[in-house]
């Protein structure tokens, strides 16, 4: 899943550490989500999001997903 969360980590000049421990994970964690090894949990996706006060679809990119009908 393609996520945003580099590039706003970034903009706010943070490492993966401190974004970690601002959302109660670890740096490893965030690494897989933002290479796309992990997809994070609904909980973490909220934490995430919530810290750079976005929405969960401004930070992650849900579009490969869901992008056949049978899945709904």
């Amino acid at each position: 899943m393609k996520t945003k969360i580099r590039e706003l980590r970034k903009q706010r000049k943070l490492s993966q550490e401190e974004l970690a421990v601002a959302v109660g994970t670890t740096r490893q964690t965030i690494t897989s989500i933002e290479v796309g090894k992990y997809t994070a949990s609904l909980v973490l996706a909220y934490k995430i999001s919530h810290y750079f006060g976005l929405s969960i679809e401004e930070v992650f990119d849900f579009s490969d997903v869901y992008n056949s009908e049978d899945d709904f």
